[in-house]
């Protein structure tokens, strides 16, 4: 499901009523615990959570113009998508993430190398969304992805 926006507004305004509660929820648990410096966006046709060209000037390396992406969120056909590239990139916060998703949630954990899928929107473990915004700041992102995608 593509939904063309312009801003974060635009998109939720485009979203049928009940993901628009859901996704509204979603974005303010982003927005209230991400550390500062993370800008919000619409990214790849979703809202965006990025390290703005003003911290990291380097940007994307898939495309310098665009900056860092960290979290995205996106009303897909059978789901709504938190996609969160701190799990990706780091081990011991996927590790984090897997054994304290059972504690909030008593469905099972639904998830891509990146993406967090949510088929039932009433079980979304938002208390976890908030603590796992916490746990990077842009600083640390930026870091990790320099780790990761320089060559040796």
């Amino acid at each position: 499901m593509t939904i063309e926006a312009k801003t974060p507004d635009e998109y939720l305004e485009k979203l049928p009523k009940e993901r628009k509660e859901v996704i509204s929820k979603l974005r303010e648990t982003v927005k209230n615990n991400l550390p500062k410096g993370f800008e919000e966006c619409i990214n790849y046709k979703m809202l965006g959570y990025v390290v703005p060209h003003s911290i990291y000037p380097n940007g994307y390396h898939c495309d310098p113009k665009l900056p860092l992406p960290f979290i995205n969120i996106a009303s897909q056909k059978n789901f709504v998508a938190l996609y969160h590239m701190g799990i990706y990139a780091n081990p011991e916060l996927l590790d984090w993430f897997v054994v304290e998703y059972p504690k909030h949630v008593s469905t099972k954990l639904d998830m891509g190398k990146s993406c967090i899928r949510f088929k039932n929107i009433n079980t979304i473990p938002y208390e976890l969304i908030a603590a796992l915004c916490q746990k990077m700041t842009p600083q640390e992102w930026v870091a990790l992805y320099e780790k990761n995608t320089k060559k040796s």
